[in-house]
């Protein structure tokens, strides 16, 4: 099997330079994080200083300490995560991994690159156009994978892997790059190169544009992190910037910069929580909330942020320990993740609970509606159905197309709770999907190539019959952006599968 896809030409405009912005310098915004008592869950998997992956209904994939790689749950034990069988390519020791999409892992080896996908490690066709020394990669509102190399930057679209060139040269010497939105408001992908920070947005389908951007850098200012918050319900997504001096904000309102006690040293993102490491101390800031802490009540030393995801949770690495470090015992949902279109009127939700105390209660929350109460141990939104076991479906068709936010809060004895808000998109759709007039053309330009039949390294299914067999497993695997391997499915290629499986699995 060729292993080997040519990387692709992407059309892209000129630069356009911006003002620095030092004739108006940014305002001051002081920090003043709040101190609290750390929620710790522990592993017993020692994991390397390294850059992972945070999955955001729990656990994460890492590398450990001897040099492999491990998968973890919520409450710090291992899962499943083993080389394909018909993998080509041998898995070497594990540098790093790195986020490619709500549940999916770009792991690097020094032997090569696997996507981390269902408890498989996938070498995916285009393994070898890349060599290793990933240094970073982001997910824009569009839904393609983008990772920057040394030798330029790639984006991950409808399964191909392209570079992005400007003027016909690669964008190489990348530092560091994150999603979040323009200074227009425009999905953008932002990146320091050269000591300047830019953003790249889509002028037309296909067609990129790599703009200057307004970032106020003072003479001999370098940028060492950016970190993107995503959107709320009702709020634009930001830029974080951490430089040789100090942290810049940039939100709908212009530049700030933040004052925090000490200037940190490292800065992660996910959802609408951000997370600093100054020295000894690790600092979270809560958009939705405004507000800071500092997390007290961690062994002592210098922690390394290795990932932090949606729910408000960090992996640190500390004195060869590995620790899930969240504020509190923030449950996860299961079914629905943050940024999600959801075509489907109905959807099976369901709350975990991560390890420690039991809460009184858990309830479910559209918004601001009434509260629906979940009863444990499965905590499901839909409760169950007829035969008690099953979980059954949450309808959602009162709900208004639009922009809406899923919580879950559990509430303890002692007066206090824990809520996970998971902003998404509602957009039925309004036609009857087919598997002759929509369903094929998916599987034959983004699924054949894995799953056509038993020579492939997937379960084959390529006839109407598999894929209506094994609808409900197609359906959670693109809807959770598991599969395809090797790249997300753009979001109307998402939204058909979802609608095909709920309107009958029409032929």
């Amino acid at each position: 099997m060729a292993r080997f896809i040519p990387s692709s030409l992407l059309l892209c405009a000129a630069l356009l330079v911006a003002a620095c912005g030092e004739d108006a310098p940014p305002g001051s915004d002081p920090a003043k994080p709040a101190a609290f008592t750390a929620t710790q869950v522990p592993s017993s998997q020692g994991l390397a200083p390294a850059r992972g992956f945070a999955d955001q209904s729990g656990g994460g994939i890492f590398a450990t300490t001897t040099g492999g790689v491990v998968r973890l749950r919520l409450d710090g034990s291992k899962a499943a995560l083993s080389p394909h069988p018909k993998n080509v390519a041998t898995l070497g020791s594990v540098l790093a991994t790195f986020r490619l999409g709500p549940h999916s892992a770009l792991v690097e080896t020094d032997t090569g690159l696997f996507l981390a996908n269902q408890g498989w490690l996938i070498e995916p066709l285009w393994q070898q156009v890349l060599g290793t020394g990933i240094v970073a990669t982001a997910q824009t509102a569009d839904g393609a994978a983008w990772l920057a190399h040394p030798t330029g930057l790639f984006q991950i679209q409808g399964g191909t892997l392209a570079s992005l060139k400007l003027s016909g040269q690669a964008l190489s010497g990348i530092t560091t790059m994150t999603a979040a939105p323009a200074e227009d408001g425009l999905p953008g992908l932002w990146f320091a190169r050269q000591g300047k920070i830019n953003v790249v947005v889509a002028s037309a389908p296909g067609v990129y544009q790599v703009r200057g951007t307004d970032a106020p850098l003072t003479g001999g200012e370098t940028v060492e992190a950016l970190a993107g918050l995503g959107a709320g319900t009702g709020t634009a997504g930001e830029v974080w910037v951490l430089t040789s001096t100090r942290v810049l904000r940039r939100n709908a309102e212009g530049w700030t910069t933040v004052e925090l006690p000490s200037r940190p040293q490292q800065l992660m993102a996910a959802g609408r929580f951000l997370w600093a490491r100054s020295d000894t101390k690790l600092f979270v800031f809560d958009a939705d909330a405004g507000t800071w802490g500092v997390a007290e009540g961690l062994p002592s030393g210098t922690p390394t942020l290795l990932a932090v995801d949606e729910s408000g949770c960090a992996w640190v690495e500390l004195n060869g320990q590995s620790l899930a470090v969240s504020k509190g015992a923030v449950p996860r949902v299961q079914g629905l993740h943050q940024g999600m279109l959801l075509v489907d009127d109905g959807l099976v939700l369901r709350a975990t609970l991560p390890p420690g105390s039991t809460p009184k209660s858990v309830a479910f929350q559209v918004d601001q509606s009434e509260e629906v109460p979940a009863a444990g141990p499965d905590y499901s939104m839909g409760g169950l159905e007829a035969d008690a076991t099953t979980l059954k479906a949450f309808s959602f068709a009162s709900v208004p197309p639009g922009s809406h936010t899923l919580s879950v809060v559990s509430r303890f004895e002692d007066g206090t709770e824990a809520r996970r808000a998971v902003p998404f998109t509602y957009q039925p759709l309004t036609t009857t999907p087919s598997y002759a007039r929509d369903i094929r053309p998916i599987h034959e330009a983004r699924c054949a190539k894995c799953h056509t039949d038993s020579t492939n390294p997937g379960r084959p299914l390529n006839t109407y019959e598999l894929w209506k067999a094994n609808a409900q497993l197609i359906n959670a695997a693109v809807r959770d952006v598991r599969m395809p391997a090797d790249g997300p499915l753009d979001p109307q290629g998402t939204a058909l599968i979802n609608r095909w499986v709920s309107s009958g699995t029409l032929p």
